[in-house]
């Protein structure tokens, strides 16, 4: 089982570069494919961005690639999501998501486990 608490969201302004973090619970964390997705207000939930297990690997949605970074510190059993030059576009709740293959997926239901979300605002 492993519990995810994601935390670093806010209200800011266009061009800002907040980081999300995600604390994980569990032994395995290491051997888990952590993801971010993002579900804004009438809209569905989408993907923004998938690391490997072992960080080597990185996926983003074309939506964000070159402004976000996934990373994570399997020691802090943490993964971040960098955000760079936030869009008004970019609001909505991010949410972190562990998932127990080692391949990583933009499929939401390929994902195990859940957190309950960090809302991001972002201004004009």
């Amino acid at each position: 089982q492993v519990q995810l608490v994601e935390s670093g969201g806010g209200l800011g302004q266009a061009g800002g570069s907040p980081r999300l973090s995600c604390a994980a619970s569990g032994r395995t964390f290491s051997s888990y494919a952590m993801g971010w997705f993002r579900q804004a207000p009438g809209k569905e939930r989408e993907f923004v961005a998938a690391i490997r297990w072992g960080g080597g690997s990185t996926y983003y949605a074309d939506s964000v690639k070159g402004r976000f970074t996934i990373s994570r510190d399997n020691a802090k059993n943490t993964v971040y999501l960098q955000m760079n030059s936030l869009k008004p576009e970019d609001t909505a709740l991010y949410y972190c998501a562990a998932d127990r293959t080692t391949t990583i997926s933009s499929m939401a239901y390929d994902y195990d486990y859940w957190g309950q979300g960090t809302q991001v605002t972002v201004s004009s």
